[in-house]
């Protein structure tokens, strides 16, 4: 333990479910590391939807995480719970938390932590783990992606959408990517999507036939649900893989399963944010050895499309919010 912290910080809280303007900057107690934690200087937190969600009401953080938002951190460690024999004080890491990121110091479990990739910056290491953490385990565990198939990634100009073309194509999968505009669209294909498909313009399910010869793309990530489920199903080959992080279009809708049977299509979904310490340092292991690589030798990296101070992550919210955005928002500390 180091004895020169300071018994409070500024952290950014949630005064009451609301538009952004509900965060607002606060004085908390110094947070300490349990067993197998550590506590992080924070340098930089990345913005996500999820955070956004939170802010309204919807996505309250799991039994023991802080109130406070943010899932993902870059920084120092400065202090070690009992059982910590990966990491030492002076550390430079990017971790995955369950909230917390959005302060000047966050407790992470140390499994969940990851060595700040070599020549990185703070900033873009805060903009890896709730993204690259979600991409790994949702195409390539659950989604079981591999080279020669096709992937077809909803909302490819979003954090999510930016790294997962970026993974796919570098594991030598092809990959299409749904974007609202022109420019994005172009982001997408600069990434490394073979064809990207503005939805405002074009049927997804048709090209998506048209560029695989008739069969349909072997994977599906959706993070809109609603009226894309059931065309999702449509764009898919037999065997595919159906796989939801989200439901910005709404968690409902009317499945004709017919199709399912048909084409023997799986359809999984799931969080992380609650998932175990043990399965997310599965994930991290799994990221250190197949893609810290990829990332170090500057084949992938993470798209950064603005930073703002931590006091003003209202204005990130407002950011997050309106689209806009192509790549990650991060928050400098």
């Amino acid at each position: 333990m180091t004895g020169s912290l300071p018994s409070t910080m500024t952290a950014i809280e949630i005064k009451e479910p609301g538009a952004p303007d509900v965060l607002v900057p606060c004085e908390r107690p110094m947070p300490e590391p349990g067993a197998g934690d550590v506590l992080i200087k924070v340098a930089a937190a990345g913005v996500n939807r999820p955070d956004v969600l939170q802010r309204t009401g919807g996505y309250p953080p799991p039994p023991g995480a802080s109130d406070i938002p943010g899932l993902e951190i870059s920084g120092e460690v400065v202090s070690l719970g009992e059982d910590v024999t990966n990491l030492k004080l002076g550390d430079q890491v990017t971790a995955l938390v369950a909230g917390g990121g959005y302060a000047e110091y966050c407790v992470a479990p140390a499994p969940q932590c990851l060595p700040v990739p070599t020549g990185f910056s703070a900033i873009q290491a805060a903009a890896l783990p709730e993204t690259f953490f979600t991409v790994w385990t949702n195409v390539f565990d659950r989604g079981a992606l591999k080279a020669g198939e096709a992937l077809l990634i909803h909302g490819g100009s979003s954090g999510i959408g930016t790294t997962a073309i970026q993974l796919a194509a570098a594991m030598g999968a092809r990959v299409l990517a749904t974007a609202g505009s022109a420019e994005k669209c172009k982001a997408c294909e600069d990434l490394g999507a073979e064809r990207a498909i503005n939805y405002r313009e074009e049927d997804f399910v048709e090209v998506a036939k048209n560029l695989t010869g008739g069969k349909g793309v072997n994977v599906v990530l959706d993070m809109v649900g609603g009226s894309y489920v059931q065309r999702n199903i449509s764009a898919l080959a037999p065997d595919g893989r159906l796989c939801y992080i989200a439901f910005l279009g709404g968690p409902k809708a009317e499945v004709n399963l017919a199709p399912v049977m048909m084409k023997r299509i799986t359809i999984s979904g799931s969080t992380l944010r609650a998932r175990s310490v043990e399965f997310k340092a599965e994930i991290a292991q799994n990221l250190k050895k197949t893609v810290w690589p990829l990332l170090e030798s500057g084949k992938i990296a993470p798209v950064i499309h603005q930073t703002f101070p931590l006091r003003e992550a209202n204005k990130a919210h407002e950011m997050m919010e309106s689209s806009a955005h192509i790549g990650k928002i991060v928050l400098t500390v």
